[in-house]
């Protein structure tokens, strides 16, 4: 592999660089004290103030460098650190927006059961996954290293302003139950080693470590295949540290399914879903409109039936419009005349109608895939889709109910003026419970997710023949399945401002969540628990089993 940077990982480099503190420092501590200054604080703004204090007479700062430039000034004692200021010189201040630090690393290049007719295949990367996309660009940079990506990205995120002790981790690449048990131990281990900045001798002792590490997992996400989960594939992802799967379901319709040669059932779909919800894992479900064989009316009531079926329901979902690329099997299709794409507005008002069905306790990650146009042959090329599909809706006077487009953001909170909320809503094996922290303006501020399993014979009858490792340890517990307070992320300890972080919110959703688990008749509350959040929920009488952090009632 050349060792020569490609343009964007030049630019990465750049920024990670040392800056020069005794050439630039009285420059960067005017344009800081300006920023501070200004009562308001808009892109134009800021590029005023930047052209005031050009570096060399030449070229202004970058945002990047303003951060590292702001911290080190507050390290020399120059100025007092102030997270506003702070806020204000971040890039992309969305990214933390809703709490934690979302990292994502991709495995190596490596063998998938699929053969969907609709998926790329490139030899040097992971299956479904384009040379030319930004994160496949950045693992290939760091030849799919656990570490040296986790590293990377941390550096990132700190550079560009925002805290990175909480930290979601996501691996992606293809279909991770394919790749080797070793091969999964070694790369999760690899990435606590990172997020710990020390090496571990096993993935167990990376696991304890990361409780007190300088950067915490507080999720860990791995995506795969539903026809791929079966009980002892649960306790290996319980093993590892995994909190959420994401399953690649795609379509309801079997037919479907056949004609784009997907390789599993709708029935499939619906035990691992099942599977799943029992063992505690938050549930996170791509969804492809527009495969070979849909049309808008069957996409619609094929989008009705996740939440009408009361087996799936899922808690998250990103929806990922077929895309048509070169050198697929959906290609040819499209070249004899039997596959078209849909047109703009006939994707966005499908988009829209399915955005309206979507309940208040399911959040929507995605509605299209980071895919760069130049290798979309016909179709949408649209990056800011969902953009497109909100404005669609807010000119047919409709709103998506979504915890995304409901998460209160930057809004400051006041505790006492939150009011609590429970969404009570059946599965077919559990009853769940989304209870909620909304503001005046309704704004969500925190959520819960509490599952209350309806008979052990039913978490036998879903897990196999007889109770498992994983049901021993969780039998007749009520489980939190997540807890998640929203608002720019906060470092660990840090007081909220106004935040709704650190303001007492997951503390009550707990107490509520006991209450309502006692009145149901359980003992026992178990929690998914992630490896850097064991500390939080011990706070509150959780203790560590194998698998799960569980409480007497």
């Amino acid at each position: 592999m050349s060792t020569k940077p490609r343009p964007h990982e030049a630019k990465w480099l750049a920024a990670h660089g040392p800056l020069d503190m005794d050439r630039y420092g009285d420059q960067i501590l005017a344009i800081v004290r300006q920023v501070q200054n200004a009562e308001e604080l808009t892109p134009t703004h800021l590029r005023r103030i930047l052209a005031r204090h050009p570096r060399d007479g030449k070229t202004t700062f970058g945002k990047h460098e303003l951060v590292r430039g702001y911290r080190k000034l507050c390290e020399q004692g120059k100025l007092t650190f102030d997270r506003e200021t702070l806020r204000r010189l971040q890039m992309k201040p969305t990214r933390t927006l809703s709490g934690v630090a979302p990292l994502t690393v991709l495995t190596r290049p490596g063998p998938c059961p699929g053969e969907c007719i609709f998926c790329p295949t490139e030899a040097r990367m992971p299956k479904s996954y384009l040379s030319d996309e930004p994160g496949a660009m950045r693992a290939a940079y760091h030849q799919f290293d656990p570490f040296e990506q986790t590293v990377a990205r941390i550096r990132a995120l700190k550079n560009i302003g925002h805290p990175t002790d909480k930290i979601e981790l996501l691996i992606l690449g293809g279909t991770w139950s394919a790749y080797t048990a070793d091969y999964q131990r070694w790369f999760v281990r690899r990435c606590l080693d990172a997020m710990n900045e020390r090496q571990a001798t096993s993935l167990r002792q990376a696991q304890r470590w990361n409780e007190t590490a300088p950067h915490r997992n507080v999720g860990l996400v791995v995506e795969t295949r539903p026809d791929w989960i079966t009980p002892d594939e649960i306790v290996r992802l319980r093993r590892l540290g995994a909190t959420k799967v994401q399953l690649g379901v795609q379509s309801l319709n079997d037919a479907i399914l056949v004609a784009n040669k997907r390789g599993h059932t709708v029935e499939q779909t619906r035990q691992a879903v099942r599977q799943l919800r029992l063992a505690g894992f938050k549930i996170a479900v791509h969804w492809m409109p527009n495969l070979l064989g849909a049309t808008p009316e069957t996409d619609r009531a094929d989008f009705r039936r996740l939440w009408r079926d009361p087996a799936l329901r899922p808690d998250e979902l990103k929806i990922y419009p077929c895309a048509l690329l070169a050198d697929t099997p959906l290609h040819d299709e499209w070249q004899r005349g039997a596959y078209q794409p849909y047109d703009e507005t006939t994707l966005i008002q499908l988009l829209a109608d399915c955005k309206a069905l979507i309940p208040p306790y399911c959040r929507v990650n995605r509605v299209v895939r980071d895919i760069p146009a130049t290798n979309i042959v016909d179709g949408n090329t649209k990056a800011n889709l969902r953009q497109l599909v909100q404005r669609w809706m807010a000119q047919q006077g409709r709103a998506c109910r979504c915890i995304r487009c409901r998460e209160v953001r930057r809004e400051r909170i006041d505790p006492a003026d939150l009011r609590w909320e429970t969404l009570v809503y059946p599965t077919d094996l559990n009853l769940e419970y989304f209870m909620s922290a909304v503001t005046p303006t309704g704004k969500l501020a925190g959520f819960l997710r509490l599952s209350l399993p309806k008979r052990r014979d039913h978490v036998r009858l879903a897990t196999g023949e007889g109770p498992t490792a994983i049901v021993d340890e969780i039998a007749d517990c009520a489980m939190i399945r997540e807890v998640h307070v929203y608002g720019p992320a906060l470092v660990v300890g840090a007081a909220s401002g106004g935040e709704a972080q650190h303001a007492g919110i997951g503390q009550r959703l707990i107490e509520r969540a006991q209450q309502v688990a006692r009145a149901g008749g359980y003992r026992r509350l178990a929690v998914i628990a992630a490896t850097g959040t064991r500390n939080y929920y011990r706070r509150w009488g959780f203790e560590l089993g194998e698998l799960y952090m569980t409480v007497k009632l």
